[in-house]
């Protein structure tokens, strides 16, 4: 039992070192660091188009260079990002629309921003209660 338990606890220890490896950008190589990545819009009237810009600093040691921005509906665009590598300090901005025609109700957006970042995948969501039509 007591091996058993030993083992355990080394199982766990081994599990949560190999995740925070994972999850945590090393210091060689580009990073994106949101100054904030999520978006309230509130409440929408159904029908309205809004946008919204999010910030971003390549907090890495290498450019940062954005290849694609992903979204899952129709009725959100990604509107404009950068095409030039950013190089470790520079700035950036990602500009996504939102059309709520034909939506009610809570939304809840998460656009994908694919890039060379240690991070391959980041992500920004916007939120927006969408009232209907009086």
């Amino acid at each position: 039992m007591k091996h058993f338990i030993i083992l355990f606890i080394s199982i766990l220890i081994f599990s949560a070192g190999f995740a925070q490896n994972q999850l945590s950008p090393t210091a060689d190589g580009p990073t994106i660091k949101w100054e904030n990545p999520n978006y309230d819009f509130g409440d929408l009237a159904q029908g309205e188009k809004v946008e919204t810009t999010f910030k971003f600093t390549n907090a890495g040691t290498a450019p940062l260079v954005i290849t694609n921005v992903e979204v899952t509906c129709g009725c959100t665009t990604p509107k404009g990002w950068p095409r030039d590598p950013i190089p470790p300090g520079g700035t950036g901005e990602l500009t996504v629309a939102f059309n709520s025609v034909g939506k009610i109700g809570r939304q809840n957006k998460v656009v994908k921003v694919i890039s060379n970042s240690v991070l391959p995948q980041n992500q920004v969501v916007f939120t927006a209660n969408v009232l209907p039509k009086e």
